[in-house]
């Protein structure tokens, strides 16, 4: 899903996340060297910052989120025990941070994955009006699908998903790591992330379906 990937930055994670690579950095930090958290930060905190203004939808908890993040690895550096990669724990305090920081503003934001998801009569025909039944995403041109409005619109949708929908489709497709690095970052079990990286990936193309088929433009018949 192209409009979602904003990263870009699998290959070098390979890299990056590796307890080992960091081992001198990381008795740097138990060291309380302040130069060694600054590094730490110029390569994490750009990835920190995304995913948190993902899950709050506000630069300023955004950028709490860092900060939280950032403090907290360096006060408790010597909980890391090094069973899982430097970047995951990361990414484990990053999530946990932010939605704790959206807890009092969920009841608001959220609705029910139900919702977005389609609906079928008993003879197996998708509900709906006619002009959504008909969408056809084949009309809709590359560089409107990949326009900055568009994008925009599906990190909204995004954001009105339940937190443990919307932040297994964060780390999949906007951070663009694994299924076994997105299970150890929820603490979950690979086969739990699948099936709501399913539903939530569901969710988000009806409602973008929606959007296409009510923009004012004719509905065609997909082939």
């Amino acid at each position: 899903m192209p409009m979602l990937a904003g990263s870009g930055h699998s290959t070098e994670l390979g890299a990056t996340m590796h307890t080992e690579a960091k081992a001198p950095l990381i008795d740097r930090l138990r060291g309380g060297d302040a130069l060694a958290l600054e590094e730490l930060m110029d390569e994490f905190a750009p990835r920190v910052h995304r995913m948190a203004y993902g899950i709050t939808r506000n630069e300023a908890d955004a950028e709490e989120v860092v900060q939280d993040v950032f403090l907290r690895l360096f006060r408790k550096i010597d909980a890391f025990e090094g069973r899982s990669a430097l970047g995951t724990w990361i990414y484990r305090i990053a999530v946990n941070t932010a939605l704790i920081k959206r807890r009092g503003k969920r009841a608001a934001l959220e609705v029910l994955l139900e919702d977005h998801l389609p609906t079928f009569k008993e003879d197996g025909h998708r509900e709906g009006d006619r002009a959504m039944l008909l969408a056809d995403w084949s009309e809709t041109p590359e560089e409107e699908l990949l326009s900055s409005e568009t994008r925009e619109a599906v990190r909204r949708m995004i954001a009105g998903l339940p937190d443990h929908y919307r932040v297994v489709l964060l780390l999949r497709d906007m951070e663009e790591l694994s299924n076994e690095e997105t299970a150890e970052i929820l603490n979950d079990s690979v086969a739990s992330v699948k099936s709501r990286l399913h539903r939530a990936r569901m969710a988000l193309r009806e409602q973008v379906t929606r959007s296409l088929a009510f923009d004012g433009r004719p509905a065609t018949r997909a082939c």
